[in-house]
């Protein structure tokens, strides 16, 4: 194992100088958000260990189809991801496993196809991949395991400078790149193209454009989980910062907006009041139903897949669709001149 790995959490940390996220990035981040009109805050920060564990909550939900649509899609073309891949020596990267349900189902039968493969998931909760390692032991005790708490490209860089000998199945799936608009998803990839070498592969995730009711009932679930996940930022807030926000004093509010296609979400403020910040020494004053942006979730045309993964320098190598074609993994191949 790495210097730093603890198999008594499950994962590793970067050391400081490796990681740029900190308390301090947060208070920035937090700081400049609130400031701005319309307020935001990034949903980047939505994954501390609560977070986490209400997002495994929220993939179990009826009304949340991506989740099922997407292990549909690995359980009927896993063997023709494991095609791809089996004749070399891997890292199967995992950029935000959450509780590693769908992952385990192409791990499990790379080991079944007896592929050479080390996982490595990468997440910034230390906690998620604490309870990943321990699923993992349980589920697969002989499949060598090196997960690492940073943001993601920052942990791509550190495997691809430490561990060029593998090549790199990097998976991001359950459509988080469609919390990037289109400019931001175009860097964020181009970045991840840059840290991987020639002829890596990636499994991507995109939640295709689809009816508007089926997309709000999904980011507006009748239990009530995506409404404490958005409401934990501010929790975490108090927690991290010092804050002093009340989360009855907000409420989740999910919409759709045609033009850019995109699901969005908002923290709105159920009436005029004054919330402290501890950790910058400020205030900030809110107006009654005035909104904090939380949240983008774009959705996608395959052409624009297509167009994406040709902007940033990746070829398609296959496409994998479930029954109602509501979810598309795509495998994408690094392409660079050597």
């Amino acid at each position: 194992m790495p210097d730093g790995f603890s198999t008594e959490r499950g994962y590793r940390t970067l050391a400081p100088q490796e990681v740029r996220s900190s308390d301090r990035e947060f208070a920035y981040e937090v700081l400049t958000g609130l400031s701005e009109r319309p307020r935001r805050l990034p949903s980047r920060y939505f994954y501390d260990d609560e977070g986490s564990r209400l997002f495994s909550k929220i993939m179990g939900c009826a009304d949340y189809y991506p989740t099922a649509c997407e292990r549909e899609i690995l359980e009927a073309h896993r063997g023709d991801i494991a095609d791809a891949v089996a004749a070399e020596s891997l890292h199967v990267v995992d950029l935000g496993a959450g509780d590693g349900s769908k992952t385990f189902i192409l791990l499990e039968h790379l080991k079944r196809r007896s592929v050479d493969f080390r996982y490595v998931p990468i997440d910034i909760s230390g906690g998620a991949l604490t309870s990943l390692a321990a699923r993992c032991k349980e589920r697969l005790p002989q499949m060598e395991v090196e997960g690492i708490a940073a943001e993601y490209t920052d942990g791509l860089e550190h495997l691809a400078q430490a561990h060029g000998d593998r090549r790199n199945l990097v998976l991001f799936l359950g459509s988080n790149i469609g919390n990037f608009n289109r400019a931001r998803s175009r860097a964020f990839l181009r970045r991840m193209w840059t840290a991987l070498n020639p002829g890596d592969l990636l499994l991507i995730g995109f939640d295709l454009k689809k009816d508007i009711e089926v997309l709000l009932r999904a980011y507006n679930d009748r239990e009530g989980i995506t409404a404490r996940f958005n409401l934990n930022l501010l929790s975490r807030i108090n927690r991290e910062l010092g804050g002093h926000f009340n989360p009855d004093n907000f409420r989740h509010f999910g919409t759709y907006d045609v033009f850019s296609g995109a699901m969005e979400s908002y923290l709105v403020s159920l009436e005029q009041q004054n919330v402290a910040i501890d950790a910058m020494q400020l205030a900030f004053d809110f107006e009654p139903w005035e909104p904090i942006h939380t949240e983008y979730s774009y959705k996608y045309l395959r052409s624009d897949v297509t167009a994406l993964a040709r902007d940033t320098g990746f070829a398609i190598e296959a496409e994998f669709l479930d029954e109602k074609k509501w979810f598309l993994d795509s495998l994408w191949r690094v392409q660079k001149v050597r």
